[in-house]
């Protein structure tokens, strides 16, 4: 099991089993809060724990998610679907920045255009490490 805790210790994740390789997404907002994620569902392998507040964009009619971030210290725990799947699931992520660097350094990482074409892009063989140290 990975776990992750923002600056504080108020609020945590956990994610059970293999988080597969981490995305780098360069949308406007990962870019900016700085964010690696690992993906599942609400509910499933990733649990979130303590108070959280929401971000949503007010600059789209219809949004996609929200980011949800630490109320006290201001770290990004993860993005949650506002929009359920056809199966009932909502899809969530959690920022593996708040991991402590030893269980996630050697994950692989994915980078993903969110900014232009939506589309995965070549992963270049880097892994958690490259991007932190």
């Amino acid at each position: 099991m990975l776990t992750g805790s923002c600056h504080c210790g108020k609020a945590s994740w956990t994610l059970q089993g293999d988080p597969g390789s981490i995305t780098a997404c360069n949308c406007t907002l990962c870019r900016r809060y700085g964010t690696l994620w690992a993906y599942d569902y609400e509910g499933e392998r990733i649990a979130l724990t303590g108070e959280t507040a929401s971000y949503t964009r007010a600059d789209r009619d219809e949004p996609s998610l929200e980011i949800l971030f630490c109320p006290s210290c201001a770290c990004v725990l993860s993005w949650r679907s506002l929009r359920l799947r056809k199966d009932g699931r909502r899809r969530i992520a959690v920022n593996m920045r708040l991991a402590p660097p030893d269980p996630v350094q050697d994950l692989p990482i994915d980078h993903f255009d969110g900014l232009d074409t939506f589309e995965d892009l070549p992963s270049k063989g880097r892994c958690v490490r490259d991007l932190w140290f």
